[in-house]
């Protein structure tokens, strides 16, 4: 406990390319950086929490709305990718539709994004904002046993880790899926995610060119609209505003 604090009170070092902007535990890393007054790339607002890491990044597209909310792919693979180093081979992390971190098949946390109310599909956002959480450690109000959907770093046996550890990780992994997002293509991303989806009892999925997830065969195939599934991120609860438990 005693690192994690002096982890916190020193906070993340990031590379050059991010600002960091600390918030205290109770702020809202995500709500703050849509507040920005200056919303320059590359700002990220850290909130200073001990079972959480949440923080959330300032974008500034060069593609219209409909390309640009793709990077939420980019950004859930950075996710995964940081998470991935801490945890086991037999216990793989995994996504949900679409915004979901699985951890085996309990929510561990997720991200989100926003962007300028009232902007077109066909016009390119001032900014956008990608969010996340992920939780490191038991809730302060509930033992891990009563917990009906969600799960944490610490209580599956991985100590070594935390929030301030994640949030560097991310940064780095985020650097390099968005260099490969621009040079290979929104597509190169949106491949390495599905290859983590958790599929739904097994049937095919596929994402189309806007993000939309295809699931199931010829006249049962289903659409499900990224647009609808982001106005909800489906992986937070409305009344603690923290992941499921």
């Amino acid at each position: 406990m005693m690192a994690a604090k002096m982890r916190l009170s020193s906070g993340p070092s990031l590379p050059p390319a991010f600002t960091l902007v600390t918030v205290r535990e109770a702020a809202d890393a995500f709500k703050h950086a849509i507040a920005l007054q200056e919303k320059s790339a590359g700002k990220l607002v850290w909130a200073r929490r001990f079972q959480l890491a949440e923080f959330a990044v300032v974008l500034e597209p060069a593609e219209p709305l409909a390309e640009a909310r793709l990077v939420l792919f980019a950004a859930m693979n950075a996710l995964a990718d940081t998470l991935a180093i801490y945890c086991p081979p037999e216990k793989p992390v995994g996504f949900s539709w679409p915004d979901m971190i699985m951890f085996e098949i309990g929510i561990l946390g997720g991200g989100r994004l926003a962007w300028p109310e009232g902007c077109q599909e066909d016009e390119t956002p001032d900014w956008m904002i990608f969010g996340a959480m992920l939780r490191t450690a038991g809730h302060v109000r509930t033992e891990p046993g009563e917990w009906k959907r969600g799960v944490a770093l610490a209580d599956e046996g991985i100590w070594d880790v935390d929030p301030v550890d994640l949030v560097e990780g991310f940064a780095r992994h985020f650097m390099s899926a968005l260099y490969n997002w621009t040079e290979l293509g929104a597509g190169h991303e949106m491949s390495r995610w599905m290859e983590r989806l958790q599929q739904t009892a097994g049937l095919p999925a596929v994402l189309d060119e806007r993000g939309n997830l295809w699931e199931g065969v010829g006249a049962q195939r289903e659409q499900r609209l990224l647009t609808d599934a982001l106005a909800k991120p489906s992986w937070l609860d409305p009344q603690t505003q923290e992941p499921w438990l």
